[in-house]
């Protein structure tokens, strides 16, 4: 009888054989797939990469990148991106791409700043006054100076906005916008001299001019004619304290006229009504008193006469222009009326008008507005 044990035990040794390579070939099979799968993966990341550097030059992640690589100052770039205390050198330098006007008009200042035969009208100290003026928006490292009457309102809307009191510039009630307890802007003259000290070096700092005799006619229409915001005290306290001490004719019983507030401002002896009337002032002091533009480095000035460009501008500047938007201006509203300045200055004498003149040539000067016509004959 035959055994059939080595046939048996030979296809045993085959069939493990087989398995072994059947595995060996699975195991490379896995290998081979898991490394396709790795070669996937890299390059996704590899693609998302560079969608993000090269991403569409319009949009706001091509502008910081951008930034980043021209190594463009502090004014331009996100304001988040490195803590407080390790900010970068100040802003009042414009980048290298900035517009020629920009330039000039900070180049202008610092000029008239070195001017020893203007410096009583050009430069003050920078005390509450001046610090109660600026607003501050610290999430975007930003400093406004407050310059009545040139549209300032909006300004304020901006930075309410940015500061998160109120989602959008159309959802701010009114009435809430000049109220400082219900606002969210904090002034500089909130915090410590050390604080201080750091943001007037490294924050974005900016304000608005317009001409300035055409700025006083619109706090004169706007705070003793109009009054639309009910404010009572001009018309019934400081309205009557400057009739009181420069109107001509004591007969004459008109409420306040714009020759009274033209006297009166440019009297070299001001200063003791303006003590009495207090911060009411701001609407009509100069720019000198309320900003310090010699003292101050500011990053950019704006002008009424250009906001349709100067806007957004500021807003490119500050890096923030993707989360607000300057609200629409009416056509016409920031032309400078050169009809309207000489109707107003009609009939008041030229001594009253030198002398307004000189106490805000300072202004005239830092920010290149011209000597009037009607006082150059």
């Amino acid at each position: 009888m035959k055994s059939t044990h080595p046939q048996g035990s030979s296809h045993t040794v085959a069939g493990r054989v087989l398995e072994s390579l059947a595995a060996d070939n699975m195991h490379q099979q896995w290998l081979l797939l898991a490394a396709c799968f790795w070669v996937i993966f890299m390059f996704m990341v590899a693609s998302k990469f560079i969608t993000l550097t090269f991403k569409d030059p319009d949009g706001y992640s091509a502008k910081q990148e951008f930034l980043f690589l021209t190594t463009v100052p502090e004014a331009g770039k996100s304001r988040e991106e490195k803590p407080f205390a390790e900010d970068p050198k100040p802003t009042g330098r414009m980048p290298p791409a900035a517009p020629l006007v920009y330039m000039e008009r900070l180049e202008l200042i610092r000029n008239v700043c070195r001017d020893e035969a203007l410096r009583n009208l050009s430069h003050t100290a920078v005390s509450k006054f001046v610090l109660d003026r600026i607003f501050v928006c610290d999430k975007h490292k930003i400093l406004f100076c407050q310059t009545p009457k040139v549209g300032n309102t909006q300004w304020k809307k901006v930075l309410i906005v940015l500061n998160g009191a109120f989602p959008s510039i159309e959802e701010i009630p009114e009435n809430v916008v000049h109220d400082h307890e219900k606002n969210g802007l904090p002034r500089l003259s909130s915090f410590s001299k050390v604080g201080i000290e750091k943001r007037l070096k490294t924050y974005f700092k900016f304000f608005i001019v317009r001409d300035p005799f055409e700025r006083l006619i619109s706090a004169f229409k706007d705070k003793f004619v109009h009054n639309p915001r009910f404010e009572p005290w001009y018309r019934h306290e400081i309205a009557p304290g400057i009739i009181r001490k420069y109107r001509k004719n004591r007969t004459e019983t008109r409420g306040i006229q714009f020759e009274d507030f033209v006297r009166y401002l440019g009297d070299p002896n001001h200063r003791w009504l303006d003590l009495q009337f207090g911060d009411h002032i701001i609407h009509w002091v100069t720019y000198v008193e309320l900003c310090a533009p010699c003292e101050i480095k500011y990053s950019v000035i704006g002008h009424h006469e250009t906001l349709e460009e100067d806007a957004p501008y500021i807003l490119r500047e500050a890096g923030i222009d993707h989360l607000v938007s300057y609200p629409t201006i009416p056509p016409g509203i920031t032309v400078y009326n050169r009809t309207k300045v000489e109707r107003y200055f009609l009939g008041i004498s030229k001594r009253d008008i030198r002398r307004l003149y000189a106490r805000f040539e300072g202004d005239f000067k830092l920010f290149g507005y011209q000597k009037p016509d009607f006082l150059l004959n």
